[in-house]
């Protein structure tokens, strides 16, 4: 049973809209794929990102902002039962299937053109209790060696993914991929994620055109990177492997 969003105002349910789309787009036009039709609504004030059996919300930097569960978000792991505020209405998020993996979306790591060298120094950022997850122009790769990595879903002892960088100024630097849920590319050109579930590692299209993988686009539905895969995306090659 695919997670859905119940609307309501002033405890009056609206509707439902079962979450059957990699990208769904919430906003006051009409052309949105869940309208919310109040003044205190931007025209595209939020998207959902489903993939597999979890979702994930990002306020399109909305006027009056997105709240789950009263608190003012940016990017946020969606639970069953989380209320996301817009406007007065609100959108209630119906999951029994969803991850209980705690990671945060908003932990994510983007790479943009010609600040590949800075993924390092992000990925390090990560490491350091309460460090900002991505990293500044021309900040320097943060010291500490951190804690071990968490072990895989599933516990079924699965390698670590890594990525390397192989174009641009960042050739050569290396990205652990811990989380359940890394984002690359660069928002409002080319957007994916990287899924870490226990059959492997999956890469998703979420923005702009889809990514390369090994010369050819994944399409639209998640793709399994394989040892040596080779990632172009938002003009950075990289390559994938296992540890």
């Amino acid at each position: 049973m695919a997670a859905k969003l119940i609307l309501s105002l002033n405890n009056s349910v609206l509707g439902e809209f079962p979450l059957e789309k990699e990208r769904i787009i919430l906003g006051r036009k009409a052309d949105n794929d869940i309208q919310v039709d109040n003044l205190a609504v931007s025209g595209q004030h939020a998207a959902i990102i489903t993939i597999l059996n979890d979702s994930f919300l990002e306020d399109l930097d909305s006027t009056n902002g997105t709240y789950v569960n009263g608190k003012l978000v940016k990017k946020h792991a969606l639970k069953n039962s989380d209320v996301i505020t817009i406007g007065k209405h609100e959108l209630k998020y119906v999951n029994d299937e969803a991850s209980d993996e705690d990671d945060e979306f908003e932990k994510t790591m983007i790479i943009r053109p010609g600040m590949a060298s800075h993924a390092a120094a992000a990925a390090k950022a990560e490491e350091i209790p309460d460090a900002t997850p991505a990293a500044a122009p021309g900040a320097a790769p943060a010291a500490g060696g951190g804690a071990p990595p968490p072990p895989p879903p599933g516990g079924g002892g699965m390698p670590l993914g890594k990525i390397q960088v192989l174009s641009g100024p960042g050739a050569g630097k290396e990205l652990e991929l811990k989380k359940a849920l890394i984002t690359l590319g660069r928002p409002g050109v080319q957007v994916a994620v990287i899924t870490r579930r226990p059959q492997g590692y999956f890469i998703t299209h979420v923005e702009g055109t889809h990514p390369v993988v090994n010369g050819e686009s994944i399409g639209a539905q998640a793709k399994q990177l394989r040892e040596n895969d080779v990632v172009e995306l938002a003009g950075v090659k990289m390559e994938f492997f296992l540890s």
